[in-house]
This record gives structure tokens, C-alpha cells and sequence, in this order.
């Protein structure tokens, strides 16, 4: 059963906040990396180019961990550790990934696009999320 965001964090995960992604490796190692987020109802949304690690790392093992901390307060913090529900190419990766710079850069469409690069996007499903607040 997935676990739920509460709702007194998800605006952490509804940007512009950078978030800490987290993979594993094949040999056990966790990858980390800044990376922008989105988020669909209780999924958190995740895009990067086809063939950088943490898109090897997430169509091996499916699972992940995002951090999302508050800028203003950094005693309010969110982590949701979750499987990869859907991998998404092609016209919605693209679609994605123009409305992600559109919420962090005020850009549209992605300025950062490396020619031939694909884009994909990752659903994930949250199994597992702690949430902390402190005012």
C-alpha cells in the first residue's frame, strides 16, 4: 500500500525547491544528485536524460529516495522513499521537462537541452514517508 505525503509538506515537492535525489548503485552505493521535482496527486515526478546514472540506476533496482528540505526553514524536511511506478519517454519526458523549467527558470521551453539527448521522467510511487516540522 502506498504511504501518503501529508499535505502539510507538499508544497516541498511542488516546487521550485531542489530536491536531493537519491539511487542506488549496482554495487550498493547511493548516488546523490540535485535534481528538480514535480508532483501528480501522491506520485513524486522525477526527469533526467536517458543514459546518465541515475537513469541506469532507476531502471535496474526501481527504487529511490527524495529529500526535499524547506529554504526558509531547514527544520522542516520531507523524505519519501519510493518505487518507480511508470517510466514515461518520448512527447511526455519533453513535456515534462519544459514545465519543470518553466516553475525553476520562468523558461519555457527547457534552455539546457543537449543536442540528440532524450528525456525521460519517472513516476514514483511512495512506500515509505517521514515528514518533520519544527516552528
Amino acid at each position: 500500500m502506498p504511504a501518503t505525503i501529508p499535505a502539510s509538506h507538499t508544497d516541498l515537492l511542488d516546487g521550485p525547491v531542489y530536491v536531493v535525489l537519491s539511487t542506488l548503485m549496482a554495487d550498493g552505493s547511493i548516488q546523490s544528485n540535485p535534481v528538480w521535482c514535480s508532483r501528480d496527486g501522491n506520485d513524486v515526478l522525477i526527469n533526467t536524460a536517458v543514459g546518465r546514472v541515475k537513469d541506469r540506476n532507476l531502471r535496474e533496482r526501481k527504487i529511490a529516495t527524495v529529500f526535499a528540505m524547506d529554504p526558509q526553514n531547514p527544520y522542516r524536511w520531507i523524505e519519501v522513499r519510493g518505487e518507480v511506478a511508470e517510466i514515461v519517454a518520448g512527447d511526455g519526458a519533453d513535456a515534462h521537462i519544459d514545465d519543470l523549467a518553466e516553475l525553476y527558470l520562468g523558461q519555457r521551453p527547457y534552455p539546457f537541452r543537449q543536442p540528440g539527448e532524450q528525456r525521460v521522467m519517472y513516476r514514483l510511487r511512495p512506500v515509505r514517508v517521514n515528514a518533520f516540522a519544527m516552528e
